[in-house]
């Protein structure tokens, strides 16, 4: 990527890694569905009042709301709730890079680097440091969530790939808007009438603020400006930049929440960032080679 994308790519991950922090405290005042609700209500209302529409079919919006709002969000929320520190949530969320990639690999018949394999046994093997670990900070459930949520987020990149070079900002509004039925419902099924309105009318200041951050710094911004990265770049160049994102979150929920830092996770996110870095390695191999196959077949012969 050019200079200033990356440096947009790096201000995104660094939102995304302190953002978990800010989960945290908002999910201490509201439930989890009800929490993200108010979220994508707020990056749609009333934003879309004067943004139009972006040029792309109302299927893709309503897919990628969905993928992105009741799928990665509204697990992710649940997990945080009680069963994955913000500290490990920012680490294994970061497994969509490879759901990514495969989905790229299983939909566009784009073929599997033999650094890319190593890539996912690193990654994997940090997942397996995670789910051997047992000592409150993750539960079997908690991880599980989790895992599934990064599978919603990379089904969303693919989505918002097909969408090509669009207005992103407006893409993010609009596409918020068919977040907010599924997670509505969601929360009146599984939280409640009563849940609801008491969280509603209890919740404080800095819960309010939580929510307010969510919509406009972490989706607006965030989502906004990695969509737009990702219209314009190979997904395999874009999301490999998501590897700073554990290394923001275990720092921020280290120093805020003092989340405790033993040797397991530390060699969890050893090797699953090492994954993440050699599939960058694999992206760049490739496209070195990929330039030099160009410029050879466009020599003129001798």
């Amino acid at each position: 990527m050019p200079v200033p994308h990356l440096l947009l790519a790096l201000a995104v991950v660094f939102v995304w890694g302190t953002n978990f922090v800010v989960i945290k405290l908002g999910l201490a005042e509201l439930p989890p569905f009800l929490f993200a609700a108010l979220r994508f209500a707020l990056s749609a209302f009333p934003f879309l009042l004067f943004i139009r529409r972006p040029a792309t079919a109302w299927r893709t919006l309503a897919a990628f709301g969905v993928l992105l709002g009741a799928g990665q969000f509204g697990l992710l929320f649940l997990a945080m709730r009680a069963d994955i520190s913000p500290g490990l949530a920012s680490l294994v969320i970061q497994v969509q890079v490879f759901f990514t990639i495969g989905l790229a690999i299983a939909w566009r018949g784009e073929r599997v680097r033999p650094l890319q394999w190593a890539a996912l046994a690193l990654a994997v093997a940090g997942m397996a440091v995670i789910a051997w670990r047992t000592d409150g900070s993750v539960t079997p459930l908690g991880l599980g969530l989790v895992l599934a949520a990064a599978f919603c987020w990379a089904c969303a990149n693919l989505v918002v790939q097909s969408a090509g070079k669009i207005d992103m900002l407006a893409f993010m509004v609009w596409s918020s808007l068919f977040a907010v039925p599924p997670l509505a419902l969601l929360s009146l099924v599984f939280e409640g009438p009563a849940a609801i309105g008491t969280a509603l009318q209890s919740a404080s200041p800095a819960a309010w603020g939580a929510v307010a951050w969510q919509a406009v710094g972490n989706t607006l911004f965030g989502y906004g400006a990695w969509n737009w990265l990702l219209s314009r770049h190979r997904a395999a160049t874009v999301t490999p930049s998501a590897l700073l994102v554990p290394v923001f979150g275990m720092a921020a929920s280290a120093w805020w929440l003092a989340e405790p830092l033993p040797g397991w996770k530390l060699a969890a996110a050893a090797l699953v960032i090492a994954g993440l870095a050699l599939n960058v390695l694999a992206g760049r191999r490739a496209a070195a080679q990929a330039a030099v196959a160009t410029t050879t077949s466009s020599s003129p012969s001798p």
